[in-house]
C-alpha cells in the first residue's frame, strides 16, 4: 500500500515538473515583438476651428412704396442689374372711399369759398369806381380772391392724388413709380402683378417691392459654439468652402464676433461675419449655404511627427519619444511641441531630420513579413 502511494506522489511530481518546463519552453519559442519606426518629415500645420452659417451681401436694401395700392406693372426680375433711378414697376391706386369722400368734400368747400369771393370782388370793384372804397380795400378784396383760387385748385390736386396717386406737373416724381434707390443686382421680387401693396411710414414697414445687392461684396454669416469663441479674433484669415460650388475655396477675413451669445437647441451660439475677397471668375449667390475653417494658427514646411507617436511622463506629463539608437533598441529624448492639426504635431526641438521614432504598436515578424 505505501509502495504505490509512493509510486503515485512520484507521478503526479514529474508530471507537474514536465507541465512548467513545457510551459517555459512555449513561452520562449513565442515571436520577439518588434518595434517599427518613422522618421519624422516637413508638414504645413494649421490648426482651425468650424463655423456653419452661409454667403450674404455686405448690404441689402429693401424697396418699399410710399404710397398704398395694386401692382399694376414690373419691370425687372430677379438676377437683373439695375442703376440708381432705374423704374422696378408701377402701382395703381385703389382709393380709400373715406379719404376719396373728404377730398371731394374739400373740393366743394374751396368752391363755395371762391364764389363767394369773386361776389365779393366784383362789388367791391363797383364801390370803388363810385368812389366809396379805397384802392387799398379793393387790392384787398383781390387778394383773399387769389387765395380763394390756389385753394380750389390745390383741393384740386388732393383729390387727384387721392384718387390717382398723382396728378399733373409731377413728371416722373409720381408715387405710383417705384425707381430703384442703389445701383447692384435685384436679388428677388417678391410681388406679381396684382398684388395689394402698403405704403412704408412710420407705423408701418411697408411691402417690400425688391431686394438689391451689390453682390460684388458678400459676407459669410454663421456661428460658433461657446467652446470654441474664446479661441478665435477678428482679423483671424478664413477658409470659406461652399457646398454647391465643388473644389474650390474661397479667402475672407473675420472682422466680427458677436458679444452675446444666443441659446438654440440646448447650446450657446455666437453669431461671426467675416468679408469674403473679390472674386472674378466664380459668382456666389446670396444665400448658399457655407462652412468657414477659422485659421487659428499655421505653420509652413516645419519638422513633425505624428501624434500617435508622442508620449507622456507619468510623472511630469512632458512630452518625449523614443529614438532608435540600433537593431530594436531605443532611448528617450525629451521633446518641445508647437502646434497640433490633430494628425500631425510640429516638433520645435529634440528631434532633427533622419531620427527614427519608435511606433508603440507591437508587430510579430510574421505579420512584418506579410506586410512586406
Amino acid at each position: 500500500m505505501k509502495k504505490s502511494t509512493t509510486i503515485i506522489i512520484l507521478l503526479i511530481i514529474v508530471l507537474a515538473f514536465g507541465g512548467s518546463m513545457f510551459y517555459l519552453y512555449s513561452k520562449n519559442a513565442e515571436d520577439p515583438v518588434v518595434y517599427e519606426t518613422e522618421e519624422p518629415s516637413k508638414q504645413t500645420i494649421i490648426k482651425k476651428t468650424m463655423a456653419t452659417g452661409s454667403i450674404l451681401p455686405l448690404e441689402e436694401v429693401l424697396i418699399k412704396p410710399n404710397i398704398s395700392g395694386v401692382i399694376e406693372k414690373i419691370f425687372v426680375e430677379g438676377g437683373d442689374y439695375v442703376k440708381s433711378g432705374d423704374l422696378l414697376c408701377t402701382i395703381k391706386v385703389v382709393p380709400n372711399l373715406s379719404s376719396l369722400n373728404d377730398a371731394r368734400n374739400n373740393i366743394n368747400e374751396a368752391k363755395i369759398n371762391l364764389d363767394d369771393q369773386l361776389r365779393n370782388l366784383d362789388r367791391q370793384k363797383g364801390l370803388f369806381t363810385k368812389g366809396v372804397i379805397s384802392k387799398v380795400d379793393l387790392e384787398r378784396a383781390q387778394l383773399s380772391y387769389d387765395q380763394s383760387k390756389q385753394s380750389y385748385a390745390a383741393a384740386n390736386k388732393r383729390y387727384d392724388i387721392v384718387k390717382t396717386g398723382t396728378t399733373s406737373g409731377f413728371g416722373n416724381a409720381a408715387n405710383t413709380q417705384i425707381r430703384a434707390t442703389v445701383s447692384g443686382m435685384v436679388l428677388e421680387v417678391p410681388v406679381e402683378v396684382g398684388n395689394q401693396v402698403i405704403e412704408s411710414n412710420n407705423f408701418n414697414e411697408g411691402t417690400t417691392i425688391a431686394a438689391i445687392a451689390d453682390v460684388d461684396k458678400m459676407i459669410f454669416e454663421g456661428k460658433v459654439d461657446e467652446s470654441e469663441v474664446g479661441k478665435i479674433k477678428e482679423n483671424l484669415p478664413l477658409e470659406i468652402t461652399v457646398g454647391a460650388i465643388e473644389d474650390k475655396v474661397f479667402d475672407a477675413v473675420l472682422d466680427y464676433i458677436a458679444p452675446k451669445g444666443n441659446e438654440e437647441n440646448g447650446a450657446i451660439q455666437f453669431e461671426i461675419k467675416g468679408t469674403l475677397k473679390k472674386q472674378d471668375s466664380v459668382f456666389i449667390r446670396a444665400g448658399l449655404s457655407a462652412n468657414a475653417s477659422i485659421i487659428l494658427a499655421r505653420a509652413d514646411s516645419v519638422l513633425a511627427v505624428k501624434e500617435a507617436l508622442v508620449q507622456f511622463d507619468d510623472k511630469t506629463k512632458k512630452p518625449f519619444v523614443e529614438i532608435a539608437t540600433g537593431d530594436q533598441e531605443f532611448e528617450r529624448r525629451d521633446i518641445e511641441l508647437g502646434i497640433s492639426d490633430g494628425i500631425h504635431v510640429q516638433i520645435k526641438s529634440g528631434v532633427t531630420e533622419g531620427d527614427r521614432i519608435k511606433v508603440w504598436n507591437e508587430v510579430k515578424p510574421d505579420e512584418l513579413a506579410e506586410n512586406e
